[in-house]
Order: C-alpha cells, then sequence, then structure tokens
C-alpha cells in the first residue's frame, strides 16, 4: 500500500479467527463472543503489517483491536521457540494512571489465556508486560535489562530517556509493533512532537520501519493526525496506512436546555437552585451521573452544592480534577469503577481514557466549547458500545445558548473541529539534537533527513535546523559569560557530544511540560497577600484589577516570581480569577455561530421564528423563545453582528471611552487582535489601553481626552503586518517573561536541575529574564527566541485566523459597522461585565446584567421600537 487510505473492508469472525492463534482464538470466543467495529477493520490489517490509526469512541474495544493480533503473534512465535528476550511491543500513553489501566486490560487477558491453556493441557510461553516510567525504581529498570519485557508500556518521556540508556536501547532494536495512545492528548501540544521525533529516533535504531498504531477519540482531520502518527519517507510522502475511522459507531443523544426561563432577571440564588434542582432530577434515576464544569473551583463548588441539597447522596458525590492530589483522584476512580459513587463533578481530569467504570449520563454546565470536547466528554455515558451516549448541556445565559444550541446542532450532524499541532517547536528539537549526539557522531544532512521525517517538522527550514546545533555548539558568543555552556561539538558537516555533564544534562531536562509555578503576591511595601498560578499572572498586564483573597488589587509589575500590586478597593475587576483554566472556543465553531445569527436575523419578522428553530436545532420552546427575544433586543437597539457585519460600539462612560469589539472568532484569535489594536492605540494616543477578551469580541477602553475618532477606529482593521504588530506588542509583557521560561526550559537554555540539584524556579525566572534581554538586543534570530514568538502567536494565540479574518475585512467580504451608545447593547453585556466575579457564583455578574437590560429595554421602548 503506497498512500494513506481509509479502511473500507469489514472482516468477518471467521475470516479474524482464521489468523489468530487457536489459543487466543479460543479464548475470545469463550469471553466475548463476537468482535467490535474497531477490532473488524482494524485486526487482521495490523496482523498484515500495516499502520493503523483508530479513532473511536471510549468503550469499543479499541485497545483490544491493538493489542489482540500482538498477543496472538507474539504466542505463535513461543510455540515455535522463537520468542527471544527482546522489547517486540512498545505501548506509550500520556497518562501514567492508564498505564496501571492497561495493565489491567493486557494482563488479565494474558492470565486467562495462560489459564485455559492449562486447562487444555497446552504449552504456551509466558508473554512479559512491565511498565517504564518516571515512578520506576532503579531495581525494576536493572531486572528490566536482565530479562526485558515482550511487551513495554510507557509515556513519551520515558521512551525519549530509554533510548539514551546505552543498555537498555540495544533491547528496542528489534521493535516492531509501536502504539500510541491518547492521540488526541498529544497531537496538539509539544509533548506530540517530543515524542514524534522519539519515535524517528527509535526508526533510526531499529534500521527499518516498524508497524504503527495510532489509538485516539473523536478528532479531525484524520488525514494529519494519521501522518502524525505514521511519519513520513525519506521520499517525503507520508508513509502508508489505514484510517479507521468508527467515531460514529455509537449512538449519541444531546439535548440543550436553559435552567430557568429568564435567564437576565432570575436572580442568581434562584438560578443557582434551579440549577442544582434540574441536576437533581436528572440524576436521581440514573444509577452513575459525570457532571462537567469548565473549571476547577466550579467543581468543588457544584459538589459542595450537590451534597448540600441532595444530603440522603452526600457519601456518593465526589470532585475530581487536576488540583487534587494524585491519591484522592485514584481513590475517587477506584469508587467509581466499584459502582459506589452516584455523581461525580470534574473540570476536565476525566476527559481522558481512564477506564472508570459505567456512566448513565454526561451533564455539561456551560459550553464545552468546541465539538470534539462535547463529544468526548459525552462520549463517556453508556460505555459500552451498543448503550446510546446520552449528554444535557446546561446553559446558564444568553450567549452560552447560543452557542451550545449551535454546539449540539454540529455534535449532532458530526460537524468537527479541526486540531491544531504545533509546527517546527524548535524547543523540542533541542532536546532531540542533543539526545542524538549522545547517541554517536552524525552528518549533519542525516540527522537533518531523520528529523524531518517527523510530521511536526516536516517542512523545517534548514537554517532553523543549523542555527538549533550552532546554539548547542556554543556559537553564539557572550552566553558563556551567563553560564550557558557548549553541548555538543559542531564541524566539517558533522556534530557529536561534548563535556562530561552532558548525559545527566539530558536525562533531568528531558521533557514538555513546564514546572507549574507559584507567584507570590505582595503590595509594593512588601506586604505578603497570597499566591495566584502562573497561567493567570502571565495574563496580567499594569492595570489590570483582580480579585485575590475577597479583595480587589491592581498589577503593577514583577519580579522573578514575583508580582507587585496596589490596593483598590471598590474597583470591578477587569480579569477574572479563573481565567487561566476558561477553554477556548474553536474558530470553525466560532465562524458556525456567526451563520446561524445571520439565519435567525432573518427569522425575527416570522411568526413560526420559535418553531423554526426547534425543527431544526433540536431545542425545546423555553431556548427558541429565550434566544428569539435575545435577538429581537439587539437588533432594536443596534445591529446584529454576524458572518457579514462587525459592529464596533462606542460607550462613553465618566472620564474614559469604551469600543466593544463584536468579532466572534474565539478567545484564541481575538486575544491576537485585541492586543495589537490596543498596541496600536497607545502608541498614537500614549496612553495605557484597558482590555477584556471573550470568545465574542473584546473591549478596549481609553481616557476621555484620547477618544479614537471613528476613522481611527476602522484605520486598526487595516494594521499593514499583524505579526511584527504583535511581536512590538508583546514586548515587556509578563506572558513573553514567563512563556519564554519555559522555552528556555525546554531548550536547555536555562536548566531546570542541574548537577543531581533543583534550581529554584524564582532563579530560573531571573536567568531567564537576563538572558531574554541580552537575546534581543544581540540575536533577533536566536533558535530559542523565535520559537517564544511562534509558541505565542501560533500555540496560545491564534494569529493565523486573525490574520484571516482581516483578510475578509480588508476584501470586503464582512463590513464593519461602528455605532455610539449611551450604554453597550445586549450582545455587548458579557463583555461589560468580564471581570465581574466567577460564573457559578455570579451575583455580581448577573446584577450587573440586570441593571444594563433595564437601561437598554427602557431606551428601546422610550422609541416605541418594542
Amino acid at each position: 500500500m503506497s498512500e494513506i487510505k481509509w479502511a473500507n473492508r469489514e472482516y468477518s469472525d471467521e475470516e479474524i479467527y482464521s489468523i489468530l492463534d487457536p489459543i487466543v482464538r479460543e479464548w475470545f470466543k469463550r469471553k466475548f463472543k463476537s468482535f467490535t467495529p474497531p477490532q473488524r477493520y482494524a485486526i487482521v490489517e495490523i496482523h498484515k503489517g500495516e499502520n493503523v490509526l483508530i479513532s473511536s469512541p471510549t468503550g469499543s474495544g479499541k485497545t483490544l483491536s491493538a493489542f489482540l493480533a500482538i498477543i496472538s503473534e507474539l504466542i505463535s512465535l513461543g510455540r515455535r521457540g522463537k520468542l527471544e528476550d527482546k522489547i517486540y511491543c512498545v505501548y506509550v500513553s500520556p497518562l501514567r494512571a492508564l498505564n496501571n489501566d492497561i495493565r489491567r486490560n493486557l494482563e488479565e487477558p494474558l492470565q486467562e489465556i495462560r489459564e485455559l491453556s492449562q486447562e487444555l493441557n497446552e504449552e504456551i510461553p509466558e508473554i512479559r508486560v512491565a511498565v517504564r516510567t518516571s515512578d520506576t525504581s532503579s531495581y525494576e529498570k536493572s531486572k528490566m535489562l536482565k530479562m526485558p519485557p515482550h511487551i513495554l508500556i510507557t509515556t513519551p518521556e520515558s521512551l525519549a530517556i530509554a533510548l539514551n540508556a546505552p543498555r537498555f536501547r540495544e533491547k528496542l532494536r528489534d521493535v516492531k509493533w509501536v502504539i500510541v495512545d491518547e492521540v488526541h492528548a498529544l497531537a496538539e501540544n509539544k509533548r506530540g512532537s517530543h515524542l514524534a521525533l522519539t519515535l524517528e529516533r527509535l526508526r533510526e535504531l531499529t534500521k527499518r520501519d516498524f508497524v504503527r498504531i495510532g489509538l485516539s477519540a473523536t478528532i479531525h482531520p484524520l488525514e494529519e493526525v494519521a501522518k502524525f502518527v505514521f511519519g513520513f519517507s525519506d521520499d517525503g510522502k507520508p508513509r502508508p496506512g489505514l484510517i479507521v475511522d468508527v467515531s460514529f459507531a455509537k449512538k449519541t443523544k444531546i439535548t440543550v436546555e436553559s435552567v430557568v426561563e429568564d435567564l437576565v432577571y432570575t436572580p442568581a440564588n434562584v438560578l443557582n437552585e434551579a440549577l442544582y434542582r434540574r441536576i437533581g432530577e436528572l440524576v436521581r434515576s440514573r444509577k452513575t451521573t459525570l457532571i462537567f464544569t469548565n473549571t476547577r473551583s466550579g467543581a468543588e463548588r457544584v459538589a459542595y452544592h450537590l451534597k448540600k441539597m441532595f444530603p440522603e447522596w452526600e457519601d456518593k458525590i465526589e470532585a475530581h480534577h487536576s488540583s487534587l492530589s494524585r491519591e484522592v483522584r485514584l481513590e475517587v476512580e477506584e469508587r467509581l469503577k466499584r459502582g459506589e459513587l452516584k455523581i461525580i463533578v470534574s473540570s476536565t481530569s476525566l476527559e481522558l481514557g481512564i477506564d472508570i467504570g459505567t456512566i448513565d449520563l454526561v451533564i455539561l454546565i456551560g459550553s464545552p466549547k468546541s465539538v470534539n470536547r462535547a463529544l468526548q466528554r459525552i462520549g463517556r455515558a453508556g460505555h459500552r458500545l451498543h448503550e446510546v451516549s446520552e449528554g444535557v448541556i446546561l446553559a446558564l445565559d444568553r450567549d452560552d445558548l447560543v452557542e451550545v444550541t449551535v454546539l449540539a446542532h454540529n455534535a449532532r450532524k458530526r460537524k468537527l473541529d479541526r486540531i491544531k499541532i504545533p509546527k517546527n517547536p524548535l524547543d523540542v528539537l533541542v532536546q532531540h539534537l542533543l539526545g542524538m549526539a549522545l547517541e554517536r557522531v552524525w552528518e549533519v544532512e542525516e540527522a537533518y533527513k531523520v528529523v524531518r521525517r517527523a510530521y511536526p517538522y516536516h517542512d523545517l527550514p534548514f537554517e532553523d535546523f543549523i542555527n538549533v546545533l550552532k546554539y548547542l555548539a556554543g556559537e553564539f558568543s557572550g552566553l558563556e559569560e551567563r553560564k550557558v555552556y557548549a553541548k555538543i561539538w559542531l564541524e566539517n558537516g558533522k556534530f557529536g557530544k561534548r563535556g562530561k555533564m552532558t548525559r545527566a544534562i539530558y536525562y533531568m531536562n528531558t521533557g514538555t511540560i513546564p514546572d507549574e509555578a507559584k507567584i507570590d503576591v505582595f503590595t509594593m511595601d512588601k506586604k505578603y497577600i497570597g499566591t495566584v498560578e502562573e497561567e493567570f499572572a502571565e495574563r496580567l498586564i499594569p492595570g489590570d484589577i483582580f480579585v485575590l483573597a475577597g479583595r480587589t488589587y491592581e498589577f503593577v509589575k514583577s519580579r522573578g516570581n514575583k508580582i507587585y500590586v496596589i490596593p483598590r478597593e471598590g474597583v470591578k475587576p477587569t480579569i477574572p480569577s479563573w481565567f487561566s483554566e476558561m477553554l477556548p472556543l474553536s474558530f470553525d465553531l466560532a465562524l458556525d455561530i456567526q451563520k446561524f445569527r445571520r439565519e435567525v436575523k432573518s427569522l425575527l419578522n416570522d411568526e413560526d421564528a420559535e418553531l423554526k428553530l426547534m425543527e431544526k436545532y433540536g431545542i425545546d420552546e423555553i431556548t427558541a423563545k429565550a434566544i428569539i427575544s435575545y435577538f429581537r433586543e439587539q437588533a432594536n437597539y443596534s445591529v446584529i453582528p454576524d458572518d457579514e457585519t462587525v459592529l464596533v460600539e462606542i460607550v462613553k462612560e465618566g472620564n474614559v471611552v469604551k469600543y466593544f469589539f463584536h468579532t466572534l472568532i474565539g478567545r484564541r484569535a481575538n486575544d491576537a487582535l485585541s492586543r495589537a489594536f490596543a498596541y496600536l492605540i497607545s502608541k498614537r494616543k500614549r496612553c495605557n489601553v484597558g482590555m477584556a477578551i471573550t470568545d465574542n469580541g473584546f473591549m478596549l477602553k481609553v481616557p476621555r481626552d484620547k477618544e479614537l475618532s471613528q476613522e481611527e477606529v476602522l484605520e486598526l482593521f487595516q494594521v499593514e503586518n499583524l505579526r511584527e504588530t504583535l511581536k512590538r506588542a508583546l514586548d515587556n509583557t509578563e506572558l513573553l517573561k514567563r512563556r519564554f521560561r519555559h522555552v528556555a526550559n525546554r531548550g536547555l537554555l536555562v536548566l531546570r536541575r542541574y548537577m543531581g540539584r533543583k534550581k529554584s524556579l524564582s532563579r530560573q525566572q531571573m536567568n531567564a529574564q537576563t538572558l531574554l534581554n541580552f537575546l534581543k538586543r544581540n540575536y533577533p534570530e536566536f533558535p530559542l527566541l523565535k520559537e517564544v514568538y511562534r509558541e505565542i502567536l501560533e500555540d496560545k494565540m491564534d494569529i493565523e485566523n486573525a490574520e484571516l479574518f482581516l483578510k475578509w475585512i480588508k476584501e470586503g467580504k464582512v463590513k464593519i459597522v461602528v455605532e455610539e451608545h449611551s450604554y453597550p447593547s445586549p450582545f455587548a453585556f458579557n463583555l461589560e461585565v468580564v471581570g465581574a466575579s466567577d460564573v457559578v457564583l455570579m451575583e455580581d455578574r448577573r446584577e450587573l446584567i440586570r441593571q444594563l437590560h433595564q437601561k437598554i429595554m427602557a431606551i428601546i421602548a422610550s422609541q416605541g421600537q418594542d
């Protein structure tokens, strides 16, 4: 097979049984009766030696699809006396907890097959399985050297280290199969880039292609994900393979509900009570329900309120999120598997494939922001294939209601959002080139060829590759005085390792997940207030107001891992405390919501408007009414922004002027636009510009004496070079400083651990800042400096879609309407109150919206338009 194809042949039971070893066949028949869809498509192909990517829902037997042919083959080898003491199969998973799961999924079948062989008086060899992660003891590791497992279970990071363990790597030389699980959790980030390079280095060690098997939940576009798993050949073409897409084998039922009839005037306490009461009704008749909130604090609060409201279930309700300790999480997972829990409330930690037993219903509080995520979360219900996955999405405000209506419609139509795989992350490349230098001496051209086989680096410019080598070889003068020493030698087109400590540096600093820092907060006179998460701190710009320990503070500056603030009583916050956890709306879904707005706009004078929405979008009457009245208010007061119109509102309030930009393109693209616009305004008007961002738009505010004319507002959209403008806008920001430390850690410029000791994060941050300033002055093209800008613009923000959106405006596909109002329009309410407190607490936020709504309705009424 010479290309990537879609699997279209479903094999019969007989065909699959005919390739299995007799004992495996007998075991399967006794245990399962028949094969699941992924097994029908994949097992025979894996047996034939094809690369396979399987995309299917949880509980469809995809793990066994991957292992069955392999177990069968190993047993057959053993029967013929040809099973050697070496590793045949490597199974890689991003989750350490999952590795224990797999042991169950793999060791149980092996144990049962062994027992069956005794019952039938057959001799079969022992198939050994071992786990190697950062938790594995050195005793276990040395045991693996003497008696290597036939199947090795590991994480991406541990595999990269194993490749450089001189004795252990020999055991990997004959690997025949590599299984990558949870591909959807790897492809979108640098752990995936790291693994892609590790697999190409493993390919270099084996000197031949091994069979690659990728396992993924619902994800799109599968062709790109297949290329990511399979990699490229030296002729530049993707390695051939098959895509098995059975992600729709499972029936899904998704309903959208508004918890109360009136989302504006219902007081927060009544809304909360209605929310928990509705959850109670949904849960009562079900054995186990999984509830997703969008933040960790939300998960805690929902669990707390449910325990209070339903004391009879108190010991059967638990929260599960990444801030809890590993022990607590494992205990919750075990109780869930044993069927002891009625309700489990999670933020994002249970999206991944941990086997959590049977769930009857999934409830999402608020929008999951992407169709893929909605399907992955709801797919946890009805864990077996023939069961329907049932999900209910509860909306708590009107924007949410519109969003989840479109999202649920797309999910039913299986219109998925595209994932984005990072391109050419140079910090990850640094680690692998050092790892390669530790193996042997390389020709530069030969190493470049190996790197480009990995999907993320397929288009890597040679110049960037050479610059990474030059940096590692210490060719950027001035770095040595700053304690950055050469780790390789590079001459005459070859490179190799240099220095005694290099191997230890590689072992102790490999991996891509940054150390999570807690940032200490002090007042300007050095009084300690508390801590915030680094992800929150990186968002701050001077003048931002946020809440900590129940009081409001204004951000002034940072030094190392400390930030300094001024107390500001009674001022509205500009940034919510849970900002760092907010999931961004995907660009594809945002565009569909814009189209939906235009569709609803055309129905406003239609007396069957509600009916038409109910029929097409499968929503109930309350939801349809709420959407129609929301849109009528917006239309009466201003214009409805949609896929052909951007509304910019100017609102003067006291001594400030606010500009509301209704750019519904998702938070990541809005982050790029708003920062660039704010930078242009601050340069032109020589003033600080306040900012607030949501998925639906952004707000900028300036002092009254610095206001912009309508022409100046329109000029912003004509910005010539968005990338360059943004790079300048990022100068001296917290975001650049913090992200540069992460990139410098990954790129071994600032070491996390050295000589067996861990360096303090504060010290690392100070070092990173000194180096950042030095590099910006002297080497603007330095690889890790290029990478920090790439990471911020492409991975954190969405520069590509922001540029695309501006292009549509320049081409006239989207027109801009600028209006001046005394109060922001209904569609801008959430922007106006974005800094107010948390969605699940909501009192202040809802109060503000209610007041705005009353003022606007009065204006509409006085114009006689109601």
